[in-house]
């Protein structure tokens, strides 16, 4: 775990300050976070304790999302926002079914960035690529993934954008963004998409957690599910469609309460 107090501790890191993803492990249980990101994560989840159980939900779905799309044979993955690494990470899920897949990852933070890149130089992690470049600058990131020649833009790839376009306000231009990433892929590729919502909170536990990102690095944005699905307009959506993210293709039995779970989850292809 990073220490803000030890000495090397890169400035850029910014511990005072909450950040997304550094919040998001302390509701996964993680220790790479500091103490700004966890009295942070304690506002939001005073306002809505079902951040924690949100979390782990989206984790679930990005297991089964991942295992879907490299089934069908994709054999390349760009996930980008990808967060600090934790149990269950894409090129784990698709090596599982395929060893030879290829994942670059891409994230703007330089804590996301070490820890992805300490754990990619153990065993096990096959063709697995780390990048740093900002989501909100698109042609940036096609750009530095295509100098690299780390995937072919040939062949279908699997777009990962979980839990990450919720943190784009309106002004950041969230739909051309994704269409851009999307333009430049070829057909056959596949987006996995999942995307926080306050469809099911109400509006005053809305504006408390909305409030405790205002103060971190990024914003929180949720969009209804109208919007989550405008993201896919022009792609083949996979059953069943646009859910929560425990109802997208669950293994075990769903909570009564799955359906109001603040995530939807999806997957497209595109024609």
């Amino acid at each position: 775990m990073w220490d803000p107090g030890r000495p090397g501790v890169p400035a850029d890191l910014r511990p005072d300050i909450p950040h997304p993803a550094r919040m998001y492990d302390y509701y996964l249980g993680g220790k790479d976070n500091f103490p700004a990101d966890r009295a942070a994560a304690e506002k939001a989840l005073a306002a809505n304790p079902e951040f924690r159980s949100t979390a782990r939900a989206n984790r679930g779905f990005l297991t089964r999302a991942v295992r879907c799309v490299a089934d069908l044979g994709i054999d390349q993955f760009l996930d980008i926002g990808t967060g600090i690494p934790t149990a269950g990470n894409t090129h784990e899920i698709a090596q599982a079914v395929n060893p030879a897949v290829r994942v670059v990852y891409v994230d703007n933070d330089p804590i996301v960035l070490s820890h992805a890149r300490a754990l990619m130089s153990g065993t096990g992690s096959g063709g697995t690529t780390v990048l740093q470049a900002d989501l909100r600058e698109p042609a940036a990131v096609l750009a530095a993934v295509e100098s690299e020649e780390l995937l072919d833009f040939s062949r279908p790839i699997g777009l990962v954008l979980a839990a990450v376009l919720h943190f784009l306000r309106d002004e950041d231009k969230p739909y051309q963004v994704v269409t851009t990433l999307l333009d430049a892929l070829p057909s056959g590729s596949h987006l996995i998409l999942s995307h926080g919502t306050a469809d099911f909170i109400p509006a005053a536990v809305r504006d408390r957690v909305t409030g405790v990102y205002d103060k971190a690095t990024a914003p929180l944005v949720g969009r209804t599910r109208d919007e989550v699905r405008a993201f896919l307009d022009g792609l083949d959506v996979l059953t069943p469609g646009v859910t929560t993210v425990p109802l997208w293709r669950p293994e075990t039995t769903p909570s009564p309460d799955a359906d109001r779970v603040s995530m939807y989850g999806a997957v497209a292809r595109k024609p």
